[in-house]
């Protein structure tokens, strides 16, 4: 099933959510658990993130210190196949991303994914790797994700990194990218940021899904102007909701965004994060209806898991 031929075509707005891998060494038990929470609602599909390498030092002997890089929640591709096998209704849609990966690298998840009949995907560029101040693509890999776009648009042709293939077999791949209502951190600005989506979806993307935000406003504003721009495919909203009062701080700071001023107001106000995730549950509410009204092909979550907020959003809007 391809997500991108239902957003074109849905009379309706559909129910979608993220979940991230368990961390190593431990199981996806709990994972399922949150997921089975959400199925009553017909998720047209999950997302799984997908987490690069991180560098961690250690000191062995003599204040020597060591260097090895380490992969904290491995197994995205076995993880969308596990999903779809435990629920079979719900398309799995793995995160793919060029930062910590060759072109080979990239090939080789995607034979995976087409042996395991895995069609859909959400390309993403991938932030800096934890410690670093700037993305610096693998040697080998891509910097940008309309790169990426290409490679996957060759294959669904049969073109194939080994040019020396014979009789190869073309793949069926649909793809989505990001989207920043309110620019990409490292945008110089709001042109030059429209300029690399519409490359993405020159380059063959199908759908876009957008970073989370908290103004509806600025969503309707920057979706206009991608439509003024040429870009037609389907525009799917990301929403988080606010879960804890440190939220104000890190998510600002992290994803580049601002909080609206009554939303703001009314975290700092709030008793403690108990009340938090309330106004969170009943923020996201609000928006979700809004952005129903406005005729959106579908709502995806990010639920960084925790579902049961997402839950309390989900009964009261789908």
């Amino acid at each position: 099933m391809k997500i991108a031929e239902i957003l074109k075509n849905t009379k309706k707005t559909h129910f979608s959510f993220e979940i991230v891998p368990p961390l190593v060494g431990h199981s996806a038990k709990s994972l399922y658990e949150k997921i089975e929470l959400l199925t009553e609602f017909n998720p047209l599909n999950i997302n799984i993130t997908y987490h690069q390498d991180e560098t961690v030092y250690k000191q062995i002997e003599n204040d020597v210190m060591s260097k090895k890089l380490v992969r904290k929640r491995p197994g995205t591709v076995a993880l969308a196949a596990a999903i779809r096998n435990r629920f079979p209704s719900v398309t799995t849609v793995p995160h793919l991303i060029c930062g910590g990966m060759t072109k080979q690298d990239i090939e080789n998840i995607l034979i995976d994914l087409n042996f395991l009949e895995i069609e859909n995907i959400l390309l993403l560029r991938g932030d800096a790797p934890k410690g670093e101040r700037y993305f610096i693509p693998e040697p080998g890999g891509y910097a940008h994700t309309e790169e990426m776009v290409k490679q996957i648009m060759n294959l669904n042709k049969g073109i194939y990194l080994d040019q020396d293939l014979k009789n190869t077999e073309a793949t069926n791949f649909s793809v989505g990218v990001a989207g920043y209502p309110e620019k990409h951190a490292e945008a110089p600005n709001f042109e030059t940021d429209m300029k690399y989506l519409k490359a993405k979806v020159d380059a063959g993307a199908d759908y876009i899904v957008t970073q989370m935000f908290f103004d509806n406003a600025k969503f309707f504003e920057w979706e206009r102007r991608c439509r003024e721009a040429g870009i037609t495919v389907p525009i799917v909203p990301g929403i988080k909701p606010i879960g804890k009062k440190r939220d104000l701080d890190v998510i600002p700071l992290t994803f580049h965004l601002d909080i609206p001023a009554d939303l703001a107001n009314a975290v700092q106000n709030a008793k403690d994060d108990a009340a938090v995730y309330q106004i969170g549950i009943e923020w996201a509410i609000n928006q979700s209806r809004e952005l129903m009204k406005h005729g959106v092909p579908a709502l995806h979550y990010f639920s960084v898991g925790r579902t049961e907020n997402v839950r309390e959003i989900a009964k009261a809007v789908f």
